[in-house]
């Protein structure tokens, strides 16, 4: 039988693909035990990974306090996240990441730390950020190895767009930085095309040097190892 009439929920092209939720069992510890000192629950849109347009999270309340925020998009294992955030307890960072793994190593390392600075969003990062993070709020945005989707087909759901990084100069604050890294020559050669076209400044007049608070993660150590070079992006509003 064939229905008619039926509304499907409108499916944004995205730079992710869902993964397997199956966690490890220090993951589902540091999950069990410590989700809830880290995790926010927003409301959602359709999908399970989105935002539902005009939420909202007043930020001030959630970390107790009123500080500089930083935004990192694609926390993965949360070692630049949580590298930051030991780093500036000062600042209150705001990390966006879709697969529950992921924030479950995130989570464990957070809490083994102590850090009480950070929260995790499960959600799509720029969905979070059009919706979750006011305009002119922000003192850096990091992007760190996103997917580079290397078929050109799939050039349209890399995650360094006209539209996000539109976006993300609408929520840094004036002075604020967006940092980025690739290890994929073509992608960061889009990057800094797209980036120069933007509202933001280049802050370096080639590439930007190594930022020195991100730590080397396997992921980087084994593009290096496989004789790929990292390329690092800083840009200014």
């Amino acid at each position: 039988m064939v229905v008619t009439g039926e509304t499907r929920p409108h499916r944004d092209v995205v730079s992710f693909v869902r993964r397997s939720a199956r966690m490890n069992p220090s993951q589902e510890r540091a999950w069990r035990h410590h989700r809830a000192a880290y995790l926010v629950d927003v409301a959602r849109g359709p999908m399970s990974t989105s935002v539902a347009p005009q939420a909202a999270v007043d930020w001030a309340e959630v970390f107790g306090r009123t500080a500089p925020l930083l935004v990192e998009i694609g926390a993965g294992n949360g070692d630049s996240l949580v590298a930051t955030a030991a780093a500036h307890p000062d600042v209150d960072v705001i990390g966006f990441e879709v697969f529950e793994p992921s924030m479950a190593s995130t989570v464990g390392k957070l809490a083994a730390q102590g850090l009480t600075n950070a929260r995790l969003v499960l959600a799509d990062g720029v969905q979070g950020l059009r919706w979750l993070v006011a305009p002119a709020s922000l003192e850096a945005v990091h992007m760190f190895f996103p997917d580079p989707w290397h078929k050109a087909r799939h050039h349209k759901r890399r995650l360094v767009s006209p539209a996000t990084c539109s976006l993300v100069a609408d929520r840094l604050r004036p002075g604020g930085v967006f940092r980025l890294a690739t290890d994929w020559e073509d992608y960061a050669l889009t990057m800094r095309e797209v980036l120069d076209a933007s509202p933001l400044t280049r802050v370096h007049e080639g590439w930007a040097p190594r930022f020195e608070e991100r730590p080397m993660t396997k992921y980087e150590a084994r593009g290096i190892a496989a004789g790929r070079t990292v390329y690092d992006l800083c840009y200014r509003r």
